[in-house]
């Protein structure tokens, strides 16, 4: 991919950006520097994060080698996950600082259990807490503005093809699926599970209905919680288009020159999604002072240029460059969208997912049964 850099020469050029803290006050900077001296003495931060060989790889080079800190990941879709969350919280169990992914399975299984702090205290740094740096200043998704911050907002087509079966052109309206050339050709993502089937089965649901719906399940779909294989077979051709699955499932793919490609924006527009860009923490988490680096490296313009590149999503923050995303299929919502509508068309907050989401999920786990 031309426009994606390696993780060595991204690893080196943030390596080489001024320290996070060189603009902040002599307050704030003495601030900072005791929360660098508690953070080096605990010695690690463990984040849940995306299921993502590259972004974790990019993470652990720029932030560990900058820091001195360790990192302990773990990679993994966000339902599996968030259940051991709750589970060892109920079980006073403090393993994980920090989560890192969607909203769904957060707003349905954690935010409910009490076991999430409060963000704005983990805001330090000018660049990260003034809301000038970041389009549409601080947006969270929960109804109390406090516990799940969005740091990514694009708008992508969720829908793939094999270019050599089916290609983009072919592609006008969601009725396009409809076609009996499609028929055993279709994959998708688990929409009866949080996640990225859900919401583009959400908004099928939400523009198309449940009759449309059930002509697109009588398409014999091939349906699968496991995004890398969704991914793999499109790439080998066993099947033609794919929906609920996105660039950074297609990365290696694409990197190996194989014909996927997204579809183009439909006549019924998308959504506007956060994917896994959204941040929250535990509260009494283990390394309160190595949570704290680590939040203000991912909303820093380094950690936010690390996820944006490893994941393939568009940054909220304003001096990121996206607009080498359209080339995969994404654009940024900075790029296209005023905040308003931005409010108008996401559906990963805590309000859509209670109005929207799960009617769709209780309707497609009574349809696929």
């Amino acid at each position: 991919m031309k426009k994606v850099i390696s993780w060595a020469s991204l690893g080196l050029a943030l390596l080489s950006a001024a320290p996070l803290g060189a603009q902040t006050s002599q307050f704030r900077q003495a601030e900072w520097d005791k929360i660098l001296e508690a953070a080096k003495k605990e010695g690690k931060v463990v984040a849940s994060i995306p299921p993502t060989p590259e972004l974790r790889k990019l993470m652990e080079i720029t932030f560990t080698r900058r820091y001195g800190i360790a990192t302990e990941f773990v990679p993994a879709r966000g339902g599996a996950v968030v259940q051991r969350i709750v589970s060892e919280a109920k079980a006073g169990v403090q393993y994980f600082d920090l989560h890192i992914g969607g909203t769904e399975s957060v707003i349905t299984a954690i935010l409910p259990e009490n076991i999430l702090d409060v963000i704005d205290g983990y805001l330090i740094l000018p660049e990260v807490r003034d809301p000038k740096y970041w389009w549409g200043g601080h947006i969270y998704i929960d109804n109390a503005k406090k516990y799940i911050y969005n740091f990514v907002a694009y708008q992508t087509v969720s829908l793939w093809s094999d270019a050599n079966q089916y290609k983009p052109s072919e592609f006008k309206s969601f009725d396009d699926l409809l076609s009996p050339k499609l028929q055993g050709k279709i994959g998708i993502s688990d929409p009866r599970t949080p996640g990225s089937g859900s919401s583009m089965w959400s908004y099928m649901h939400y523009i198309k209905g449940e009759e449309w719906l059930k002509k697109f399940v009588a398409q014999k779909l091939f349906i699968t919680r496991d995004l890398r294989l969704l991914a793999e077979n499109l790439a080998r051709g066993k099947i033609a288009v794919t929906s609920g699955i996105g660039y950074s499932e297609f990365q290696p793919f694409i990197k190996a020159n194989l014909p996927v490609t997204p579809l183009p924006v439909p006549k019924e527009g998308l959504y506007v999604s956060g994917g896994y860009g959204h941040l929250t923490i535990l509260k009494n988490n283990p390394h309160p002072n190595a949570t704290k680096v680590f939040v203000n490296w991912l909303l820093s313009r380094d950690g936010q240029e690390t996820f944006g590149r490893g994941m393939g999503v568009g940054s909220r923050r304003l001096e990121i460059e996206t607009k080498w995303l359209r080339d995969y299929g994404v654009i940024a919502a900075k790029d296209m969208l005023t905040p308003d509508q931005f409010y108008k068309y996401e559906n990963q907050s805590e309000e859509k997912i209670n109005k929207i989401r799960e009617p769709a999920a209780a309707f497609a786990r009574k349809v696929l049964g």
